[in-house]
């Protein structure tokens, strides 16, 4: 008798220790191996190398909508008023009849302004403005052609939020603050602010977007001139011991963690816009940009390269001329960046496809076919392969070949 009680008392010893071994082709243990891994890596680990069935290799959130990444995005960028309207039609067209294959969409704008109307009681109402009449109707066409959605979320530059909460932006004697262009900003120390526009991009991630890219994750330019003279809330960051300049750095990185990992249960990637120049610099001084901490935090880091935008650099004196040479010399030193973090990000840099004459007193250089493909084949040659094309006013070249 006492030797079947030890023989039982054996056997539950030995079943609770086996229960503790996880098994390593389970979906614990690809579970546990993906989490390092980016968003694209993910999605092939998870279904192929593990071999799982579909109802276990999801990641959460089905939005009803399926669409495939592309071979390498090249996308395009659309208003919401363009996306709402007739020219929408043609910009399908266009991607349609070349090598494009996805949209970046504003679904909360420059000004602050969500770009469809949201129902009635909705905490974010008053934010909504009917641009896109009904996007989940978009995104079906979107779905039917094949075309990759990306949604586009202006961060802290918001002059509509800034107006209706003074105390979430920066004021100066008793005004809110806006810059030579007439905007205005929040600040990247309010963790309200963060909820905020999370919550903006879970009603994306909602509707179907595959994508989240937060544009203005920033600081307003030159804000090392003037963060002593603004008025304006430290939040949570008030009694920390960093300067300011590594303050503003903690505040915008601490942003795109928390984004990240709110937003991982949707499934979607997350992306960031971020200054070029970013990329040659430890970091930048007034707006809180550090490449490699935001780039270790996103599954895409898309830099604005566009060459109008460079004052003389990498020994180029007049970057607008010199579409090439200068996103070449660019994607060196990004390369030599990404190459430095264990789990880097896709690259997708915004490329210009406008004129800028501002910088001119006599005729403009013009952008067109060749200045185009230049900005593309350098990025190619480099092994960069993904772009996004940026016209504020979403009218682009046409006969540009996107894979030269």
């Amino acid at each position: 008798m006492e030797k079947k009680r030890l023989q039982f008392i054996m056997a539950i010893i030995t079943f609770l220790l086996l229960s503790m071994v996880v098994p390593t082709n389970t979906y614990e243990a690809a579970n546990a191996e993906v989490m390092k891994m980016n968003k694209h890596q993910k999605r092939s680990a998870v279904s192929v190398k593990y071999e799982l069935p579909e109802s276990m290799s999801r990641f959460g959130y089905d939005s009803g909508l399926t669409f495939e990444y592309p071979d390498a995005v090249r996308g395009l960028y659309v208003t919401g008023h363009s996306a709402g309207g007739s020219r929408f039609e043609n910009l399908i067209n266009l991607i349609n009849s070349t090598e494009l294959n996805a949209m970046v969409i504003d679904i909360k704008d420059d000004h602050g302004y969500i770009t469809f109307e949201l129902e009635e009681g909705h905490q974010f109402e008053k934010m909504g403005k009917n641009f896109i009449k009904d996007p989940r109707e978009m995104l079906k066409v979107l779905e039917k052609e094949g075309i990759y959605p990306i949604a586009r979320i202006v961060v802290f530059k918001d002059t509509i939020l800034a107006k209706e909460r003074p105390d979430l932006s920066f004021t100066e004697n008793g005004k809110v603050w806006s810059n030579s262009k007439g905007d205005s900003f929040v600040s990247p120390f309010q963790k309200e602010v963060w909820e905020y526009n999370v919550e903006v991009a879970k009603i994306a991630a909602e509707l179907g977007f595959k994508e989240i890219q937060f544009d203005y994750v920033r600081f307003p330019e030159g804000f090392e001139k003037r963060d002593e003279e603004l008025s304006y809330s430290l939040g949570d960051y008030k009694d920390s011991e960093l300067d300011n300049v590594k303050k503003r750095v903690e505040a915008v990185t601490d942003f795109v963690k928390y984004a990240r990992e709110e937003l991982d249960y949707y499934d979607v990637d997350v992306s960031v816009d971020i200054f070029g120049y970013a990329a040659t610099i430890e970091e930048t001084p007034g707006i809180g940009q550090n490449f490699s901490k935001i780039s270790d935090n996103v599954d895409v880091i898309s830099s604005m390269i566009y060459p109008s935008h460079w004052t003389p650099y990498f020994g180029i004196d007049k970057p607008d001329e010199k579409p090439y040479e200068l996103v070449n010399e660019y994607a060196k030193v990004e390369n030599e960046v990404l190459g430095k973090l264990e789990n880097a990000p896709t690259s997708r840099p915004w490329i210009q496809d406008f004129e800028a004459p501002w910088l001119y007193s006599g005729a403009t250089k013009q952008y067109g076919v060749q200045e185009v493909e230049a900005q593309i084949k350098a990025l190619n040659e480099n092994g960069i392969e993904e772009f996004l094309l940026w016209n504020a006013g979403n009218t682009y070249t046409e006969g540009v070949d996107y894979t030269p």
